[in-house]
């Protein structure tokens, strides 16, 4: 016999989801057995003094969910069910404190983190005024899947971008774009030749690391020196792969002379295997001199595999990456690759296209390296002033972060745990660490990565102040 209580005040719920809530119950309870005949609609509607509506959409969303079944003319049947198993393990009824997430309040917080920009100079009303253009221009396209390889109106008009800026010398059709470095190293990885050895800069990117290890690719760190990747250590761990950051070496900031990357091109070309993954993460960003032209742009051989990203010049949570393939490694691409959906919002895509194309994109670059600069040098200023002899500053030539190097008994671990406490953010260079080697560094010194780039000028002073308590403080 069926029994249902109902609210009819409507505080739990719709009249129709209570009835059906009510008997999905007992037919999970068993109190309703398989092949039991349920009261016609217009009688348990009569029964329970609801309308004949009510009880039908309990019914039809009982059927469609496959605990009713109806015969034509009789009615509806309760269907048969496996019960659930009493073996195993049941789900925990709330989240394990070690996986808890608790909102952490930043409004107070100074942020020497390398990863944040400086959203507050965003020119987000030229970036408002692109999004309309997109939506005015492109109402078509977003009814279809964009092509695998992104826009090719963008890929054309970064292809302009990047040869004029950096010298790279490429066709659109070369260029892929997708949502972050990570995922285009993920690609790349699968059409290169298989049992290729990479070879990641140490310290370097940690994430790109853990990301070819759980896919199970071969590794090998490679030191760094004051011209960048070293040779020796090329030479004597053989990769086939190099991954690296020349135009500013994340995160130490050496910046790699052309001796060094003649040694580089010329290692690539003396194998067929082998290859050259350019990072060009934060290349718009370049103090005191020009900006230095892209590795690829002196490659002969087709051997460099050239990567650049919006993350640095514009925002990190717009996520719009590219690479440009050599033309034999783009056929590979096109021929195992073509089926994968493009990865890229194509809402961005389309107002990036149009912020490039008015102009707002190279105006904002121009804009943001002199106010970066401003922050540089101040910041550079204000701990040379407070700290003296000692701090020692590392490659501050270019980028958005620079090595800063504290004379401190305290460990590294330590210094952090008392800069959180002091509402700081920041990050040591074991975070950069990739094997249990750490990478040297002066006797007695304790080295941070100090990012400037978020921090507003008037919090600069504040901020190094807190970071002194934290090193020397008691």
């Amino acid at each position: 016999m069926l029994t249902i209580q109902l609210d009819q005040t409507g505080q739990n719920g719709y009249i129709y989801h209570q009835i059906y809530t009510k008997i999905k119950g007992e037919i999970l309870n068993r109190n309703l057995q398989p092949h039991d005949q349920l009261p016609s609609k217009r009688e348990l509607a009569d029964t329970l003094n609801v309308s004949v509506n009510s009880v039908n959409g309990a019914y039809q969303q009982l059927l469609a969910e496959g605990y009713l079944y109806s015969v034509e003319r009789k009615g509806f049947f309760v269907e048969s069910l496996e019960t659930f198993h009493e073996s195993g393990q049941l789900k925990p009824s709330s989240l394990p404190v070690d996986l808890k997430e608790e909102p952490i309040a930043r409004d107070d917080w100074y942020s020497f983190s390398h990863i944040s920009v400086d959203t507050a100079n965003f020119p987000f009303k030229s970036w408002l005024k692109s999004e309309q253009k997109a939506i005015h221009l492109h109402q078509d396209a977003f009814g279809e899947l964009p092509h695998p390889q992104g826009v090719y109106e963008l890929r054309e008009t970064i292809a302009r971008l990047i040869g004029l800026a950096r010298g790279v010398k490429c066709y659109p059709e070369q260029l892929i774009l997708s949502a972050g470095t990570q995922s285009l190293i993920h690609s790349l990885s699968s059409i290169l030749p298989a049992n290729q050895v990479y070879g990641l800069e140490n310290p370097g990117y940690r994430r790109l690391y853990q990301m070819l290890k759980n896919n199970h690719h071969q590794i090998e760190t490679i030191g760094i020196d004051q011209k960048g990747v070293r040779m020796s250590d090329i030479h004597n761990k053989q990769p086939n792969v190099l991954i690296i950051t020349p135009s500013h070496q994340f995160p130490t900031g050496v910046i790699m002379p052309i001796s060094r990357r003649i040694q580089l091109l010329n290692w690539a070309a003396d194998q067929p295997d082998r290859y050259i993954i350019e990072d060009d993460y934060d290349s718009e960003f370049k103090y005191g001199t020009d900006s230095i032209p892209a590795l690829q742009s002196l490659d002969r051989y087709d051997k460099v595999i050239y990567m650049g990203t919006f993350s640095k010049s514009l925002l990190p949570g717009l996520r719009l990456s590219y690479m440009v393939l050599p033309q034999h490694l783009l056929r590979r691409y096109k021929e195992e690759q073509h089926f994968f959906i493009q990865t890229a919002n194509l809402f961005t895509q389309y107002t990036l296209l149009h912020f490039i194309k008015d102009g707002a994109y190279q105006r904002h670059i121009k804009r943001m390296n002199g106010l970066y600069e401003e922050k540089r040098k101040q910041l550079i200023e204000v701990l040379n002033t407070i700290f003296a002899d000692n701090v020692r500053i590392i490659g501050e030539n270019a980028g958005l972060h620079f090595i800063a190097e504290f004379r401190s008994n305290r460990t590294q671990h330590g210094i952090l745990q008392r800069a959180k406490e002091r509402r700081l953010k920041m990050y040591g260079m074991d975070r950069f660490t990739l094997d249990e080697q750490l990478p040297g560094h002066q006797p007695g010194f304790v080295p941070l990565v100090l990012g400037f780039s978020h921090m507003r000028r008037e919090d600069i002073e504040p901020a190094v102040k807190r970071l002194y308590d934290a090193i020397f403080g008691k």
